[in-house]
C-alpha cells in the first residue's frame, strides 16, 4: 500500500539565516540525491515536498510586516518582493530536484491559497493531487497569500501542511531543519525522543524562536501547530529531525523507525 508523506525541507538548513538571500547549494543539492534515492527503493512512496525561506523570503518579509496584513503600496511592493524572494529560492530547490531525477512540479501557495485573518481557509487540491497520481512530486513552500481581512499575509509550510494533511492523510510529516530535535528543558544537547499533547506542558519553557529572521514563529510555533494536528488525527506522525546528518533523510524516508529527532505523538 503507497504511503503519503509530507518532508519540508527548513529555511534553517537550506539557506543560512544570518544573512539575506544566502543558499546553501551543496546542502540542497545532497538532500536532493537522497530524496531520489528513497524514492528508488520505495516506489510505493508519495511524496509532496515543502520548503522554508529563510533567509530569502523572511528577510524580506520583516523588513514589510507581511505576515501582519497588507495595506498601501509600498506594503503591496514588500507583498511582491516576498513572493519573489521565495520563488527564487524555489527555483534552486526545483532545478536541484530536476537534476537528481526527481520529477517535481512546483505549485506555489500564492496562486492556489485565500487566508482570512492570517488562516489559511482555502487551498485548491486538485493540481497536487493530480500531479500525485500523475507520478509527480507536488514541491509547496511558504509563500505570500492574499487575505480577505488583511489584505495580504504570509501562509508557511506548515500552514501549508496542515491544510493539506487534513484533506489527504498523511502516514507521516517530516521537518527537516539544522537540530536534531526538539530540546528538553534542563539540557540544550538532550532532544525529546516524543512530545504529546500531555507531555508539551513540561518541555514548553524550553522551546524558542528561530535563530535570524523568522516571521511564522520558529520551533516553538512549529510545535504547537503540530501538536494540535496530530490531537485531531491520531494516526499522524509528525517528526522532527536534523537535515545535516548526511543520509539521514533517505534513511527516514524509507523506514518510519529510524531512532532518531524528536516524534510528536497524539498519546
Amino acid at each position: 500500500m503507497a504511503e503519503l508523506v509530507f518532508l519540508k525541507l527548513g529555511g534553517s538548513l537550506i539557506t543560512d539565516k544570518t544573512g539575506e538571500s544566502v543558499a546553501r547549494p551543496r546542502v540542497i543539492r545532497r538532500l536532493a540525491r537522497e530524496v531520489r534515492a528513497a524514492l528508488n527503493k520505495r516506489p510505493d512512496l508519495k511524496l509532496v515536498l515543502g520548503h522554508g525561506s529563510g533567509s530569502f523570503g523572511h528577510v524580506v518579509a520583516s523588513r514589510y510586516g507581511t505576515r501582519k496584513g497588507v495595506r498601501g503600496p509600498e506594503a503591496w511592493r514588500g507583498f511582491a518582493e516576498v513572493a519573489d524572494a521565495a520563488a527564487r529560492l524555489n527555483g534552486l530547490i526545483r532545478e536541484a530536484c530536476i537534476q537528481e531525477g526527481i520529477p517535481v512540479l512546483s505549485l506555489p501557495p500564492s496562486a492556489l491559497a485565500r487566508c482570512e485573518k492570517g488562516e489559511l481557509t482555502k487551498l485548491d487540491l486538485a493540481p497536487i493531487n493530480l500531479a500525485l497520481k500523475a507520478g509527480l512530486v507536488p514541491l509547496v513552500r511558504g509563500d505570500v497569500v492574499f487575505d480577505s481581512a488583511w489584505g495580504g499575509t504570509i501562509a508557511s509550510t506548515e500552514d501549508v501542511f496542515v491544510y493539506l494533511a487534513q484533506e489527504m492523510s498523511p502516514a507521516r510529516i517530516l521537518l527537516v531543519g539544522d537540530v536534531p530535535g526538539v530540546f528538553g528543558q534542563t539540557s540544550v544537547t538532550r532532544v525529546v525522543p516524543v512530545i504529546t499533547p500531555a507531555t508539551f506542558a513540561s518541555i514548553s519553557p524550553a522551546l524558542s524562536g528561530a535563530r535570524g529572521a523568522d516571521v511564522t514563529g520558529g520551533m516553538a510555533a512549529k510545535v504547537t501547530q503540530m501538536l494540535s494536528l496530530v490531537e485531531r488525527h491520531p494516526r499522524l506522525v509528525v517528526h522532527i529531525l536534523s537535515g545535516k546528518t548526511p543520509g539521514l533523510v533517505q534513511r527516514v524516508l524509507i523506514a518510519s523507525d529510524v531512532s532518531t529527532g524528536t516524534r510528536l505523538l497524539a498519546r
